[in-house]
């Protein structure tokens, strides 16, 4: 019986992701226009971080309020690297750049010139700060309200580094006006749905990563250190190795969601990697169900087209809305959305599978 639901449920798993895939890469570009298509390609750059969130905070128990810093590290070599290119071949130096002064390009951004070096450091550079930061804060067993608050001071100490960097980064306005990624023109349609498509496979394949770790013995490993940490200590396992790799699995896709979030939607500033960006990405896994898998790519998705939709109406209000929804699922729904399931399958149980009502004196037979 093991063996069959086993088999059952493995596929199971690659109906779901065969059906994803149908809906992301069929159906949507087929039904929706460009535009709402790049919409569409937005929402996944935040499902693929809501994914790397759901797995620290879900699995390890680590309240990471500071995803945009990883988010604006992969989205800043992106920008610059596609600065670079776009800058003309007389000067090399971005537009910006010389309308601020007259020095050149500055040093650390040179690398950023090759596309191997671009691809490598938006995957390289999050993992190194959050192993960094990892080690030095779980080692010292700093959890819970003062990890969360150390990586939202991160985050904020991100933003006021880069508004503070004008000539090197773009100040408050950030890096726009992009023209083509990696030789391609981001004028051609075409162009565009291949970078939806990108996005799509790229959410596609870090939702099945995040499944393979969750069910392996190192996803035991991550639940047992959010619930008895001290307890995987004393069995010889180094909690803060554990966590520190959950935690820079997380940052790799932020920062590959920011590599992409910067052609698709062709801008990228402070806005997007300071607090408020990193507890909206938190509201969303919170709301989907942090403790899923699925949870937290669909919470994410609601909420970002929650915001396109109800912002634009009500620009002063949203925000206070969307801290009223995360209070309400942490009081009241703590597993978020998907713990609806559970509660009717529990609600919908058969009588017979309660225990048998215990007979009264006026019931007994004479």
């Amino acid at each position: 019986m093991n063996l069959k639901s086993s088999f059952t449920g493995r596929w199971a798993v690659v109906g779901g992701f065969a059906l994803a895939a149908v809906l992301l890469l069929v159906v949507a570009p087929a039904l929706l226009s460009s535009f709402r298509l790049g919409l569409l390609g937005k929402y996944l750059c935040y499902a693929m971080v809501a994914v790397g969130i759901g797995l620290a905070w879900g699995r390890g128990g680590m309240l990471v309020l500071g995803q945009g810093v990883f988010f604006g590290l992969g989205a800043y070599v992106m920008a610059m690297h596609l600065k670079l290119a776009d800058a003309p071949a007389s000067t090399g130096v971005p537009d910006f750049m010389a309308l601020i002064s007259s020095d050149g390009v500055p040093v650390w951004w040179e690398p950023f010139r090759s596309g191997v070096v671009t691809v490598l450091a938006v995957v390289l550079v999050p993992a190194a700060v959050a192993v960094l930061l990892g080690l030095a804060t779980f080692r010292r067993r700093v959890r819970g309200a003062y990890f969360a608050i150390l990586s939202q001071a991160l985050a904020a100490a991100f933003a006021i580094l880069l508004i503070g960097n004008p000539r090197s980064t773009g100040g408050s306005t950030g890096l726009n006006n992009f023209k083509g990624f990696f030789g391609f023109s981001l004028r051609d349609p075409a162009n565009r749905l291949m970078l939806y498509v990108i996005a799509a496979v790229s959410l596609l394949a870090m939702v099945a990563l995040a499944r393979q770790l969750m069910v392996s013995r190192y996803g035991e490993l991550l639940v047992a250190c959010r619930d008895a940490e001290e307890r995987v200590r004393f069995l010889g396992y180094d909690p803060a190795v554990i966590k520190t790799f959950a935690y820079a699995v997380a940052a790799v896709m932020a920062g590959v969601a920011g590599a992409l979030f910067v052609p698709i939607v062709g801008i990228i500033s402070p806005n997007d990697v300071g607090i408020i960006p990193s507890i909206g990405l938190l509201v969303g896994v919170a709301i989907g169900g942090r403790t899923t898998l699925l949870g937290p790519v669909l919470g994410a998705i609601a909420v970002a087209w929650a915001e396109t939709s109800l912002s634009e109406r009500f620009p002063s209000g949203w925000t206070y809305a969307q801290g009223l929804l995360f209070m309400l699922v942490v009081a009241f729904l703590p597993g978020g959305l998907a713990s609806l399931r559970g509660w009717r399958a529990r609600r919908r149980e058969p009588e017979a599978a309660q225990p048998p009502p215990v007979p009264t004196l006026s019931g007994s037979s004479r």
